[in-house]
């Protein structure tokens, strides 16, 4: 049973712009299934809440309760359910417990203003629960709270603290069993039987960060109501990478990729304290399982919607991070690839090796004079790191974003180029049900028709760099203890093929 914990009525508290009727019939429009008012140190009565009723095109089953807030000494607010008469401000909580046993309390927005509530108060003995959700705290405050929670298991809940009806039933509570009460709602606060209705999905991080995606407000009909990533790194070091990543997301979007059809993530916070990054999540699916299931027309137009996407981007010439960071950091990335042919006693090192030496080459001598040459660039721009979206049931509000900015540089524009076409042709290989339908060709065309400047040798430059990317893709094949496959030895095969029109 899902239901909205946390709300103020304009009927009952100053502080509110909505109608108690507006509020109860938004959330039962979303898809919850029942409403739990806590106006400040004002308890509904039961015929107060019938007339409303009547007001109302809800079913009967529609669950309608009251609950309050109250201003304690000792935490601040609380939301009290099922006290059995208003409870004036600045009650004590032992006050509140001895009067009203079978009340559950659950500590408000505890978070909020950047608090870090010590363990001995989130534990605290005359409490049933803390809100860990809550419109009233920033996304690093929630998930301060989301730790916390893992941390001493506590019970939990969510509530929206709603004051406007722009996002009321944001954050629902759910419980495991159906409740008709308040009192029986408190209850099962109380044993410990609910929980904020969210989605925490594991993804694909690294050694250095984990990455969890958050999914609160996912109403019936399946539509997101807000998602958003968190990414916690081990160390200083990758904390600090990932906040440099966050300035660049936004510097571009500051520079027309904010919204539309064209889009970057939302940084939404850094916490240095706790290591970790958050950004806006992005309804849609990755452009490889897009290319996956569909058909010959969407699958061209999708990799269209990427290739337009890049140029783009490149055509802003934008210089966000300086460009001795590039020249800096690349030979250290490739002769990390290298080392893992090294450190296996891979049989194709010497091939890993020529490879390397040919791309490092060409690198300093086409670049390092020429630094104007260079423009911000996405760094890793393949189609597991592009995801095609849709604001509505319009296929006009199609809309590509790109995610994954941890190695974007002021770098060659063909960087780009040649990493897509390298993975495209890597992460397909094999799956003529995709290539049957779209070539990576379609990509490298759309992209050379939208830019605006390229150099006389840009294609022999791509070519340099799906070499370059191939060393890469060997680096994971030996991670992944591939290192004799017949898939390695054809990609090192290939990318002596792309170098080889260097002497064309």
């Amino acid at each position: 049973m899902i239901l909205e914990m946390h709300c103020h009525t304009s009927e009952h508290s100053s502080c509110s712009h909505v109608s108690a009727a507006d509020i109860a019939q938004h959330n039962f429009d979303i898809g919850l299934q029942g409403t739990v008012f806590t106006d400040h140190h004002y308890l509904w009565a039961p015929e107060e809440i019938k007339v409303l009723r009547r007001r109302l095109k809800v079913p009967d089953y529609y669950l309608i309760l009251s609950g309050q807030e109250v201003t304690t000494p000792e935490l601040g607010d609380v939301l009290v359910y099922g006290a059995g008469a208003t409870i004036e401000k600045g009650t004590p909580l032992e006050n509140i417990r001895k009067d009203f046993p079978h009340a559950a309390i659950v500590w408000a927005h505890p978070y909020r203003h950047e608090n870090i509530p010590p363990s001995e108060k989130l534990l605290h003995p005359l409490i049933d629960g803390i809100e860990i959700f809550s419109s009233n705290h920033s996304l690093a405050e929630s998930n301060r709270g989301l730790r916390d929670w893992h941390s001493l298991k506590f019970t939990a809940i969510a509530g929206t603290d709603t004051h406007a009806l722009s996002y009321a039933g944001l954050y629902p509570t759910i419980f495991d069993h159906p409740v008709l009460t308040i009192a029986e709602l408190a209850g099962e606060i109380r044993a410990a039987r609910c929980r904020p209705f969210f989605k925490e999905i594991p993804r694909s991080g690294s050694s250095s960060t984990q990455v969890t995606e958050i999914t609160i407000g996912d109403r019936g009909s399946g539509d997101i109501r807000e998602r958003y990533v968190i990414k916690q790194h081990k160390n200083l070091s990758t904390w600090s990478s990932a906040a440099r990543r966050s300035h660049v997301m936004d510097e571009i979007r500051r520079n027309g990729f904010e919204e539309g059809r064209f889009r970057v993530p939302k940084p939404l916070g850094n916490d240095r304290d706790s290591l970790t990054t958050i950004e806006e999540g992005i309804k849609g699916k990755t452009l490889f399982d897009k290319l996956v299931e569909a058909d010959r027309g969407d699958a061209k137009h999708y990799l269209e919607m990427a290739a337009e996407w890049l140029a783009r981007l490149h055509n802003l010439r934008l210089q966000i991070v300086p460009p001795e960071e590039f020249f800096s950091d690349e030979r250290r990335r490739v002769e990390l690839y290298l080392s893992a042919f090294y450190k296996t006693g891979n049989r194709h090192t010497r091939k890993a090796q020529e490879i390397m030496d040919r791309v490092i080459d060409f690198e300093t001598s086409s670049y390092c004079q020429n630094p104007d040459k260079l423009i911000q660039g996405h760094g890793d721009f393949h189609p597991k790191n592009i995801f095609i979206g849709q604001d509505a049931d319009n296929p006009a509000s199609r809309f590509v974003a790109a995610i994954d900015f941890g190695s974007s540089y002021t770098m060659p524009p063909a960087f780009d180029v040649g990493t897509f076409l390298a993975q495209f042709r890597n992460q397909f290989y094999g799956r003529r049900e995709v290539t049957d339908k779209v070539s990576e060709d379609v990509f490298l065309q759309k992209y050379m028709s939208e830019s605006k400047k390229v150099d006389d040798d840009f294609l022999l430059q791509v070519e340099v760099f799906r070499a370059r990317t191939s060393l890469s893709i060997g680096y994971y094949l030996i991670k992944l203890n591939l290192g004799e496959s017949e898939n390695l030895w054809r990609v090192l095969v290939e990318a002596e093929h792309h170098l080889a029109r260097l002497w064309v």
